[in-house]
């Protein structure tokens, strides 16, 4: 059996065999992204169980759409792509996906009509003190919704290109821009509220 690590899984004979649907190009796919599946998707606040769920899922359904993928970008960002918009339906399906977000009015609270400070922000060397809390910093980010947290832990996280993430997310980037800017100020929000309570 062939090495992993000596696999290339942009070659056209490697897609070949994938397209073709032979088991040890799959399996090859199975040992190498599995964990990072598993690990991205309790990332995205998904409990084990789920994470295991998804992780399946994510296989199965490059199987059967395995013919859709042209070579154009690595495999890597294919699966993973498949995995952003699973964890999207299945979320939805769990009705835990949250509806709109509120940022725009928590921002409306924090300024009068005249735009004057109502609700100031805490001093910047207390919530850098709490925000160096991995606690907090976690806490709050699994409390934004799925599809700002996909985003911000993309590009903040694992520091991908815009066009990767909006490839990944099916994103424009004038909305990748809006989501980011979104999240940024939700974990703000958040983080403060924790460090007001220390």
């Amino acid at each position: 059996m062939q090495n992993k690590s000596n696999l290339n899984f942009s070659s056209t004979e490697f897609l070949t065999q994938l397209r073709d649907k032979e088991h040890n190009a799959f399996n090859s796919l199975v040992n190498t992204y599995s964990e990072q599946l598993y690990r991205t998707s309790l990332g995205l606040g998904f409990n084990r169980n789920d994470s295991r769920e998804l992780t399946q899922i994510v296989w199965t359904t490059l199987y059967e759409i395995i013919s859709e993928f042209k070579g154009k970008s690595h495999i890597r960002t294919f699966i993973f792509g498949i995995l952003y918009n699973k964890a999207s339906e299945f979320r939805r399906e769990q009705k835990k996906f949250l509806g709109p977000d509120v940022v725009d009015d928590i921002m409306n609270e924090r300024f009068d009509h005249k735009g004057n400070w109502v609700k100031p922000p805490i001093d910047p060397e207390k919530f850098l003190l709490g925000a160096e809390s991995n606690q907090i910093i976690e806490k709050c980010l699994e409390s934004l919704p799925l599809k700002l947290k996909m985003a911000f832990a993309l590009k903040e996280i694992e520091e991908k290109k815009n066009s990767e993430i909006c490839e990944l997310l099916n994103l424009s980037y004038s909305n990748l821009g809006v989501i980011i800017y979104r999240a940024k100020n939700r974990l703000r929000e958040c983080i403060e509220g924790k460090v007001k309570k220390m």
